[in-house]
């Protein structure tokens, strides 16, 4: 009997020291894809990954291709360990929805593999040439949040949960932001410790590149639905897979429609594979929970990176997002 399942993909955040270290040292099928990154990139994606520092795993460059690699690689496993899984639906925030795309195959493991180290690169780029900042707004209407957005010239970034937003832009409109977030009625304003300000106006350089080099490279239809960050519904022309992926960069990820998208169409297993629980973590900030839905985190445990990368299953309620 099949297994139906829709399959997450975590964003720039999640990395870790360690990851995929000691996967690939259990699994031939993850020491092979990992070898087949360091191969197409020209350096060892895999010593950054496995070694660091975190300051280099930090680097937008690094950090995008390791988790793109990584979440492939678990998706290896996942289809060795779980023979009758069928993929649905993928989905993955911001970054992630080219892992997506990797894994619904749009494009294979090299192609998108040097598209988001490109996108990377671009975005580095950019944020070097920018003076961008980001901040968390915790427990505010969305329309207020906007408001203040618009006051202060700076774009709604992230909509990851009911009552989480991120802004981002310039790093005096997001100070002025946080000055004037409780007159908004916003419980707290949390200043993000990031590299520039990611999916606002000052990435249009790297959108900008990007559209270029996806203009060049071949897409196919996706086997499965894959729903957008940007359109927040399922893509499946290269049109407008192109469109979506290059609009993505200044434009909000809409994560919450994304999941409404999904639960909507009757899904109602989960599995994220990613270092850890992130998007997980935002399923249990919503409303309620739907009956019979479940998250299953395909990951390596917390804290485990200096141990054994054990491949777990946590499977738990997948909370509803509101309709």
């Amino acid at each position: 009997m099949s297994l139906p399942a829709v399959l997450l993909f975590a964003g720039q955040g999640a990395q870790k020291v360690g990851m995929g270290k000691d996967l690939a040292e259990a699994f031939p099928e993850v020491r092979s894809l990992l070898d087949q990154a360091d191969a197409a990139l020209g350096f060892s994606l895999t010593q950054v990954m496995f070694e660091g520092p975190m300051e280099d795993l930090t680097k937008t460059s690094r950090c995008q291709p390791a988790l793109y690699a990584h979440g492939l690689a678990l998706l290896e496993v996942l289809k060795a360990k779980v023979p009758q899984l069928e993929i649905t639906a993928t989905a993955g925030l911001s970054l992630g929805e080219f892992t997506a795309h990797a894994a619904a195959g749009t494009f294979d493991f090299a192609t998108g593999l040097k598209l988001v180290f490109q996108r990377g690169s671009f975005m580095e780029e950019a944020c070097d040439n920018t003076k961008g900042a980001m901040l968390a707004m915790l427990g505010g209407e969305e329309s207020a949040i906007r408001e203040l957005a618009a006051e202060c010239e700076v774009d709604v970034a992230n909509l990851n949960a009911p009552g989480q937003i991120v802004l981002s832009g310039s790093a005096a409109g997001i100070e002025a932001a946080a000055a004037k977030a409780k007159d908004k009625g916003i419980k707290r304003a949390i200043p993000l410790p990031v590299a520039g300000a990611y999916h606002s106006r000052l990435m249009q350089t790297a959108q900008d590149k990007l559209a270029a080099v996806l203009a060049e490279t071949a897409l196919a239809t996706p086997r499965c639905t894959v729903v957008s960050n940007f359109a927040a519904k399922a893509v499946s022309t290269a049109e407008d897979i192109r469109e979506t992926l290059t609009k993505q960069v200044t434009g909000s990820v809409r994560w919450v429609e994304c999941m409404q998208s999904l639960i909507a169409a009757g899904h109602t297993r989960f599995i994220e594979l990613g270092p850890d629980g992130t998007l997980g973590g935002s399923h249990g900030q919503n409303r309620q929970i739907g009956a019979g839905d479940h998250h299953q985190g395909c990951a390596e445990p917390r804290g485990s990176y200096r141990h054994a990368d054990r491949l777990r299953f946590v499977v738990r309620a997948s909370a509803r997002f509101g309709a």
